[in-house]
């Protein structure tokens, strides 16, 4: 099984100019033509939404319809460094993220809350505690997503945050991987975080940290979903564990600072493919010299 990891540029090409498209030769329009006189679809056609699985021993697909998903790959909208010197702003919209995954964690433009994904919808926890259901045109400038085919991987209980990392790192078996976790459980106590939305000129990722709201809860049932990282790839991502809570009723949610778990069921899915896709026509993004000597400390700070 092979990592591989992808800067993308894939962008529907009717969305944004300087965008690359593949050109048929005019042999190539001919066959087009022809299979679709006979009722066939080309292989290259406008309309496809999602890239299907390649066909190679040990790879995971989803079948939804007639559209095959790809379940071995994370998909990462920016990077955790472009956040360090506070480039913020949304250069992706959500529908546009929501065609690579149905199932993940992200933030809005001015990192405006903690956003929680779950079968293909999105939510957003913000800074006042509440929840809402995001809408397609809203951006991020930061988000991951997957085609959740996560394996039930055991029961927990009466952990807390650092009891529940080494019990999931122990049934990964690898820290060498990218993986999706997510918990289905109560939880006795539940700490989280919202950021207060940001505003032009942007802060530091730092600097935010004094804006953030937290919130508590006690006996509360919801879902953990969220992602580990290995430390080979710091940077790009935030190395550990970056995880979002949901409760099941709505009431409350945001990025987890620590929580009791009284107990719960533990799901994962591992990826062989990470695909990273860059803002290439943000300007400021394209300009920005990053300091990558206190890069991953700054990620790290800002995280815990």
């Amino acid at each position: 099984m092979w990592l591989s990891v992808r800067l993308s540029v894939y962008t529907p090409t009717s969305k944004r100019a300087g965008s690359r498209s593949i050109t048929r030769s005019p042999a190539q329009g001919s066959a087009c033509k022809d299979l679709r006189r006979n009722g066939q679809s080309p292989a290259i056609t406008s309309e496809a939404a999602y890239t299907t699985t390649p066909k190679r021993a040990g790879s995971r697909s989803l079948q939804k319809g007639d559209v095959v998903l790809n379940t071995d790959r994370l998909y990462q909208h920016g990077t955790l460094a472009m956040l360090v010197p506070g480039l913020f702003a949304g250069t992706q919209t959500v529908g546009e993220l929501l065609q690579h995954g149905d199932t993940g964690i992200g933030t809005l433009t001015g990192l405006d809350g903690e956003l929680i994904i779950q079968a293909g919808k999105v939510y957003q926890v913000n800074a006042q505690g509440k929840v809402r259901e995001v809408q397609e045109d809203e951006k991020v400038p930061f988000a991951n997503v997957h085609y959740q085919h996560d394996v039930a991987a055991g029961k927990l209980q009466g952990l807390d945050l650092a009891g529940f990392h080494k019990a999931t790192l122990e049934r990964l078996q690898t820290g060498n991987l990218f993986a999706a976790v997510r918990v289905e459980g109560t939880f006795t106590q539940m700490h989280t975080r919202a950021v207060l939305p940001q505003q032009p000129p942007y802060p530091t990722l730092t600097e935010t940290a004094s804006g953030q709201k937290e919130f508590h809860a006690e006996n509360i049932k919801g879902t953990l979903i969220g992602y580990f990282s290995p430390d080979l790839y710091a940077g790009a991502v935030s190395p550990g564990f970056h995880v979002h809570f949901l409760a099941a009723d709505h009431s409350m949610g945001g990025h987890i600072l620590g929580f009791e778990l009284d107990s719960g069921e533990l799901f994962l899915q591992k990826f062989s493919d990470f695909q990273l896709h860059l803002p290439t026509d943000d300007q400021p993004f394209l300009k920005q010299q990053f300091d990558t000597t206190s890069l991953v400390a700054d990620i790290l700070k800002a995280e815990s």
